[in-house]
């Protein structure tokens, strides 16, 4: 159990038998009545936000996750199928529950897949990946760093805008979480 005093962004409760994730949060103490906590809640299986509103130290059920470092080692249809490299257990997840996180994943690249319940939920990429530009426009001579930018579509299928001198072939670091180039990879 948790209160609703020690939300934070990010933590996981159990409400109606679903998971759902605080992503904003407002202890409120008005001038006449008790304190409460406003917050914006996303469910974690569908994705939708519920604004909810909490008593000042209403106790709430605190959702237990559990994250483990699983392969993805190929696709099947629509699903994707990961491997546990030490039992070689596979786990299977739908291209819904992945959601956004699908554009940078790639065969062979290491995970967390997020379980409640030993269900698997959703999966957590790392915070960059390095991955192959396969469609840009061509660089020009004399276009520099601090040039403008152009899109690129990286061998996943993502798009990422990237400087002017990156040109087809190269590897690059993406920041999955704001879709930002970082730099180029070198060998």
């Amino acid at each position: 159990m948790i209160s609703s005093n020690d939300f934070r962004t990010g933590t996981t409760i159990e409400l109606d038998g679903a998971v759902w994730r605080v992503i904003e949060f407002l202890h409120v103490k008005p001038g006449k009545g008790s304190a409460f906590v406003r917050t914006k809640i996303k469910a974690v299986v569908s994705g939708s936000v519920v604004e909810k509103t909490f008593r000042a130290g209403e106790m709430v059920q605190q959702a237990l996750l559990e994250k483990s470092k699983l392969q993805h080692t190929y696709m099947e249809g629509d699903d994707f199928v990961f491997m546990d490299m030490t039992s070689y257990e596979e786990t299977r997840l739908t291209a819904k529950q992945i959601g956004e996180s699908r554009k940078y994943l790639k065969e062979g690249m290491e995970v967390n897949v997020v379980s409640w319940n030993e269900k698997p939920l959703e999966v957590e990429l790392p915070n960059s990946v390095v991955l192959e530009i396969k469609e840009t426009d061509p660089g020009v001579k004399g276009d520099t760093a601090s040039g403008g930018t152009k899109p690129a579509i990286l061998e996943t299928g993502a798009q990422v805008m990237v400087p002017l001198f990156i040109s087809i072939g190269e590897k690059i670091r993406v920041d999955t979480r704001n879709d930002s180039y970082l730099g180029r990879e070198t060998q």
